[in-house]
């Protein structure tokens, strides 16, 4: 996730993403038998500096299906493992092959091909025992842990993600470059994850059936706004302000959103997605300032 200067979130926002990187130290104390480098490229990846929108979104959906943040916690920390490892499996020469992230050398940089991949693969892992053990009661936790594989697995996150690597090598691979195939890459590899963060709280907060729904669209459209507004930094932003290299996909050819539709109609795009976004939180009864906050926030990202 970028930095920029957006503004600033609330105070209960702050709050919770403090109580966040606080219960992610506790995570990253890693038992006997855990070699040094290793745990400390774990940590690397996993503390490093970020707005921690996925876990946010985890405790919010909790908060408003009136559940607690406290009881939405280990779900929260297990989608923020499964992130970070993503972004260091992203982040290799086999794939992205990025060498800056969150503003400082990306894992591999700074610990080596092996030890990143193996971080990634730690963290995911870590990221299911955590939610096993952490979310009650066992069958909510064995319903969070199918959920969370659901979206990280080949259909939905590593799915779009193979679908980018392919439409990077041309048609032969990735298929015809349409706005239709860019969306379904995106909604699988951006979306999913952020999708499933709010489905993690209802789970948590035993959420019913139209409050499930209503984040569900929320869900879908923030975070095809999320990755449109993510193509726009690519384009339009500063290294020191986005906090990774950008202008990365023009020199790669990668199908992006502003590439297809230009970058006034992606702003557009990504204005209407907010705007549907807030509206389909409509239906749930209890305040919904801190969902839609955090859906402004990612409208102003690219400002």
């Amino acid at each position: 996730m970028v930095e920029t200067s957006s503004p600033p979130f609330t105070e209960h926002t702050e709050q919770l993403r403090r109580d966040i990187d606080t219960a992610l130290e506790a995570c990253v104390r890693q038992p006997d038998g855990c070699p040094s480098h290793l745990a400390q490229a774990i940590a690397y990846s996993l503390l490093a500096r970020g707005k921690r929108l996925r876990p946010l979104l985890v405790l919010m959906a909790a908060e408003a299906c009136g559940g607690t943040a406290k009881a939405a916690m280990p779900a929260a920390c297990a989608v923020e493992m499964v992130h970070a490892y993503s972004l260091v499996h992203d982040d290799l020469p086999a794939m992205d092959d990025d060498d800056l992230r969150r503003g400082r050398p990306t894992c591999h940089k700074a610990f080596g091909e092996a030890t990143a991949i193996l971080a990634g693969d730690a963290l995911l892992t870590m990221a299911f025992e955590t939610m096993a053990t952490g979310v009650h009661p066992p069958q909510v936790a064995a319903q969070c842990c199918a959920a969370l594989a659901r979206a990280a697995g080949p259909a939905n996150m590593v799915g779009g993600q193979a679908d980018d690597i392919a439409a990077q090598e041309g048609p032969s691979r990735g298929g015809r470059q349409t706005l239709a195939a860019l969306e379904s890459i995106h909604n699988r590899k951006t979306g999913a994850m952020i999708r499933v963060s709010l489905e993690l709280g209802a789970l948590v907060a035993g959420a019913d059936r139209v409050q499930q729904d209503a984040l569900d669209r929320y869900g879908r459209r923030l975070g095809l706004a999320f990755q449109i507004t993510d193509d726009l930094l690519d384009v339009c932003s500063h290294e020191a302000t986005a906090g990774k290299r950008v202008g990365k996909d023009a020199e790669r050819g990668k199908l992006t959103f502003p590439g297809l539709m230009g970058v006034d109609p992606s702003t557009r795009r990504v204005e209407q997605l907010i705007q549907e976004a807030c509206e389909a939180l409509n239906p749930l009864a209890t305040p919904t300032d801190h969902l839609e906050t955090l859906a402004r926030y990612v409208l102003e990202r690219n400002r």
